[in-house]
C-alpha cells in the first residue's frame, strides 16, 4: 500500500451495505482456548489480519498444529489438552496486545523455558500487572530490554496446580499428556491483579485457567474489576464449557475445567463496523454491516447507542444493523462515558465536529497506554483539522466546526489511521499518513473505502 491515502469526499449521501472482517478479540480468544483444549477445533469466520498472523505463528512455533484456510477464514487447531508441545522456543508477538498479554500467561504457568520478542511498540506497552502475577504463581523472569516490558525470557511456574502443561521436547503431546501433569494441591491457585491499565490482564488469566487442575481465584485490587472485553472472555468461555463465576471482587474457575467445544463460529468485528455506521452518521446517509445484530457480545455494540443519543437512526434489519444519519447539521452534540468501549472513542471523535455542540468524551485514560496514546492523537489531529477541543487527563471536549485539509498522523495505529478517516467523507484534502497500519486488524479497510467511494459516485 503507499504510504499515504488521500480520502474522496462524498458528493451526496451514500447508501452502502458492507461486509467487515471476524472480530480481532474474539479470534485471538478462540485461537488460544482451541490450542488449551481436548479436541481439535474448529474455527470459522477467523480474521486473518496482522494481529492474527501473529497469533497463530506464534502457536504454530510451539509447536501446535494447525491447519489454516484464509480464503475460507477457518482454521482447525489440533488442542493438545492443556499441554504446550514444545518445552522451549522462542515467538514474536508483533504489536499485538492479545497476542502479548494471553500468550505471556499461556507460557508464564507452564514447565517450559520460552522467549517473547515483540515489535518496538508493543515493547512500550503496560505488561507488568501481568509479570507480577505469574511471578508471585513462581514464574522467573529474565529481561531482555526494559524492566517489566517485553522482551523477555520466561521460565513457567509450573506450580502445583497447573494440570498437564509442557509436553517434554522430542516426545509427542499424546503421549505425554499424562507425563505432563504436575502433582495437585487441595486448594485452588489463587493470585492478586490490577487492571486500571488493561483488561488483557485478567482474560489472560481467565482464558489459562483450565490449566490449573484444582481451579482458579482472582482477587481484583483495582477499583475497575469488570468489563465488556472480560464479558467477552467469561461468555466465550462458557461456550467452550468452562463457567467463571464473579462476586466481591473476585473470579473464581472451579477444579477440572476442560475446553471442549469441537466447533466455533467467529463474529464480525463491530469496531470496524462502526468507522462505516460513523459515516454514515456525519452525511446524513445509510449503511447496513452483514451479520453484525443487538445479541453481539463485543462492547462497541454500544457506539450504536450513542449515535442514536445524537439523532441516527438506528434499525436491526435482516441482513444486519443499519445506521441511517441525519440531515448535515442536525447530528446532535452529547457527553458520553465511553470506559466500556473505549476503541470508539476515537470514531465518535471523527464524527464530533460535524455536531452541532460540543461532543464530551470521559473515563478513557487508559487508552494513553493502548497501541498509541490514543487521546493524544485525538486532539493532535483534530487540531492539524483547525477543530478546536479540550485535553483532559481522561478525555477529550471537540466542539463544532468545518475541518480543513490536512494530513493525518496516525502514531502507527490502526484505529487512528480508520477513524479520521471519516473526516475526508466531507473535507476535502484529507490524507492519511502510513494507511498499511490497518493490516493490524483490517487489512483491506482503504481498498474497501475506495470502492464505496466509488460506487456512490455513480
Amino acid at each position: 500500500m503507499n504510504e499515504i491515502y488521500k480520502v474522496k469526499t462524498l458528493n451526496a449521501p451514500p447508501r452502502w451495505t458492507v461486509e467487515v472482517p471476524g472480530s480481532k478479540s474474539i479470534t485471538n480468544r478462540a485461537l488460544l482456548m482451541a490450542a488449551l483444549a481436548d479436541v481439535p477445533v474448529t474455527l470459522e469466520g477467523v480474521l486473518f489480519s496482522d494481529d492474527s498472523r501473529y497469533f497463530l505463528q506464534s502457536l504454530k512455533s510451539l509447536g501446535f498444529h494447525l491447519d489454516i484456510c484464509e480464503k475460507e477464514r477457518r482454521v482447525i487447531v489440533e488442542g493438545c489438552g492443556g499441554c504446550i508441545p514444545k518445552a522451549e522456543g522462542e515467538i514474536y508477538v508483533g504489536s499485538a496486545g492479545t497476542a502479548a498479554r494471553f500468550l505471556t500467561a499461556m507460557l508464564g504457568v507452564s514447565a517450559g523455558t520460552y522467549g517473547i520478542l515483540a515489535s518496538e511498540q508493543m515493547q512500550k506497552r503496560p505488561m507488568r500487572p501481568l509479570f507480577e502475577a505469574l511471578i508471585s504463581l513462581g514464574a522467573r523472569i529474565q529481561w531482555l530490554g526494559e524492566e517489566w516490558h517485553l522482551p523477555v525470557s520466561i521460565t513457567g511456574a509450573a506450580t502445583e496446580a497447573s494440570r498437564k502443561i509442557a509436553v517434554v521436547a522430542g516426545v509427542s503431546a499424546g503421549q505425554s499428556q499424562e507425563a505432563a501433569k504436575m502433582p495437585e494441591t487441595v486448594t485452588a491457585k489463587q493470585l492478586c491483579l490490577d487492571i486500571s491499565e488493561s483488561t488483557q490482564f485478567l482474560s489472560a488469566f481467565l482464558l489459562v485457567s483450565p490449566m490449573f487442575s484444582n481451579g482458579l481465584r482472582i482477587c481484583i485490587t483495582s477499583e475497575k474489576k469488570d468489563g465488556s472485553y472480560i464479558r467477552i472472555t467469561r461468555a466465550m468461555m462458557r461456550e467452550f464449557g468452562v463457567s467463571v463465576d464473579f462476586r466481591d471482587g473476585e473470579y473464581r474457575i472451579a477444579p477440572g475445567a476442560v475446553y471442549s467445544r469441537t466447533a466455533y463460529q467467529i463474529e464480525p468485528d463491530v469496531s470496524a463496523a462502526c468507522y462505516f455506521y460513523g459515516a454514515a452518521a456525519i452525511t446524513g446517509g445509510y449503511a447496513r454491516v452483514k451479520h453484525v445484530f443487538y445479541d453481539s457480545t463485543q462492547g462497541d455494540i454500544k457506539f450504536l447507542d450513542v449515535l442514536r443519543r445524537m439523532g441516527c437512526r438506528v434499525c436491526e434489519e435482516t441482513e444486519g444493523i443499519s445506521v441511517t444519519g441525519p440531515e448535515p447539521g442536525c447530528l446532535r452534540g452529547i457527553a458520553v462515558d465511553m470506559n466500556d468501549f473505549s476503541d470508539q472513542a476515537l470514531t465518535l471523535a471523527a464524527v464530533a465536529p460535524f455536531a452541532d455542540a460540543p461532543v464530551e468524551i470521559t473515563h478513557i485514560a487508559h487508552i494513553r497506554q493502548q497501541e498509541s496514546d490514543r487521546i493524544h492523537a485525538i486532539v493532535s489531529n483534530l487540531k492539524r483539522a483547525g477543530i478546536f477541543c479540550e485535553e483532559y487527563e481522561d478525555g477529550v471536549k471537540i466542539y463544532p466546526g468545518q475541518p480543513k485539509a490536512c494530513q493525518i498522523d496516525t502514531y502507527e495505529d490502526h484505529r487512528v489511521a480508520m477513524a479520521f478517516s471519516l473526516l475526508g467523507l466531507r473535507t476535502g484534502g484529507i490524507v492519511i499518513e502510513n494507511p498499511g497500519c490497518c493490516r493490524k486488524t483490517f487489512e483491506n479497510y482503504f481498498e474497501l473505502l475506495d470502492v464505496l467511494t466509488e460506487e456512490s459516485e455513480v
